[in-house]
């Protein structure tokens, strides 16, 4: 469970998208500490997702398209019994496996960006980024740097679009802080 998540701004709408922010705690005043908190922010996300025939303890396969602002070591905590093996691809790469239950984008050409959020629209894959902060080029989850804390997007539409289910928890710690959905 992700209780260290706590509302830091009200949802946005738009006729294209709906956006939920969510924030983690003070991330640590350390030199691993923005990787500590993007893994334990990144696995609590994943703790929450919930993949078609598959039990929540099976290991599931991060795909790492483009370079990570956020931390180059991506190493998902998942609480729990999960696990994340963790692959660095090219966009071309994800495209030809069916493997990746999770890709998470960092910075990468427009064109790539764009191949795989096509690529991934009706398959059971949770999409993560730290290159779009507003979450609005398709991604379920944003995550982004603000002063001192780890905050983070959920892109509603993005969810609706796959078979993959998000557990309603995770999305309304924004509504029980007093956000609007």
């Amino acid at each position: 469970m992700l209780v260290s998540l706590f509302l830091i701004g009200a949802s946005m709408t738009t006729p294209q998208m709906s956006v939920q922010t969510a924030s983690q705690t003070i991330v640590e005043n350390s030199e691993d500490g923005m990787a500590r908190a993007v893994n334990r922010m990144a696995g609590g996300i994943i703790s929450y997702a919930r993949w078609p025939n598959r039990t929540a303890d099976s290991p599931r396969v991060m795909c790492v398209v483009g370079t990570p602002r956020l931390t180059n070591r991506l190493a998902p905590d998942v609480p729990g019994a999960g696990s994340v093996l963790v692959r660095r691809l090219s966009a071309a790469a994800v495209v030809s496996r069916n493997d990746c239950d999770i890709l998470f984008l960092g910075r990468m050409t427009v064109a790539d960006r764009r191949q795989l959020i096509a690529w991934v629209r009706g398959r059971p894959v949770l999409t993560m980024t730290d290159d779009d902060a507003p979450c609005i080029y398709g991604a379920m989850f944003c995550l982004m740097e603000r002063g001192a804390s780890l905050s983070f997007s959920v892109n509603l539409d993005a969810i609706a679009r796959g078979p993959l289910r998000i557990d309603p928890r995770v999305l309304s710690i924004a509504r029980n802080e007093g956000g609007t959905p």
